[in-house]
């Protein structure tokens, strides 16, 4: 019986890519290692990795094209691993679709936590029957489920990330109150996330993109110099 969940190790160094998965398999984690962009998509369909590592600097398309490719079709997690520390490195990555972002040279004890934590919020529990069962907030025509993470909108279920959908949740339990970037952070990500307020902004934009009916009588909306507020009108 193999019950491990299986990470995916995108790296093009195949000596790193080797030290990353022997500490990985140690804390009792399935892992598969591919060297460029293109195997890592194909094995999303293939190994269905519960998490992804991937290394932004790659042969062919890069891990950020890699990774959009990834959204277009998978929810999986994935962390982009990267010598480029820079706040516009790390904040592409987010566009892209990523849920958390690590800066080489790392620890191996930080690495185990980034990936357990991003594990541990990208769990979905067992969907129940309807959406409108155990913890949600309704609108017109959004239903937001916090028991079994799923969204309906305009009777269409909607796929999203955890941390999206958490963030929606959130800003729509308490309709019309202002919460800034940094309570967002906090009440979203917590008090142990490593990124910055940028984070919360593109989220709330993924949000936008994927809730376009001007027919409801909701928004995300700026209130500029605070923060956001799930406007009910």
């Amino acid at each position: 019986m193999d019950n491990k969940q299986r990470i995916l190790i995108v790296d093009d160094d195949e000596n790193i890519a080797e030290l990353i998965s022997l500490y990985l398999i140690k804390e009792c984690f399935d892992t598969k290692i591919v060297l460029d962009g293109e195997s890592a998509i194909s094995e999303v369909s293939t190994y269905k990795p519960d998490l992804i590592l991937l290394d932004v600097m790659l042969p062919g398309i890069d891990g950020y094209e890699a990774c959009a490719q990834i959204r277009k079709t998978s929810q999986v997690p994935i962390i982009m691993v990267s010598a480029k520390g820079e706040v516009f490195d790390k904040v592409l990555g987010l566009k892209m679709g990523a849920d958390d972002y690590i800066v080489k040279p790392f620890d191996a004890n930080e690495l185990s936590a980034r990936v357990s934590a991003v594990l541990r919020r990208s769990q979905i529990a067992p969907a129940t029957p309807a959406a409108e069962s155990g913890d949600f907030i309704s609108y017109d025509k959004l239903v937001v489920n916090i028991t079994n993470y799923t969204v309906t909108y305009n009777g269409e279920n909607v796929e999203l990330p955890p941390k999206e959908l958490e963030l929606l949740y959130f800003i729509a339990s308490s309709p019309n109150q202002v919460f800034t970037r940094d309570q967002l952070l906090d009440s979203v990500w917590g008090y142990d996330f490593s990124g910055d307020s940028r984070t919360v902004d593109v989220h709330v934009k993924r949000l936008r993109e994927k809730f376009t009916n001007e027919d409801t009588n909701w928004s995300i909306a700026t209130v500029w110099g605070v923060g956001y507020k799930f406007e009910v009108r």
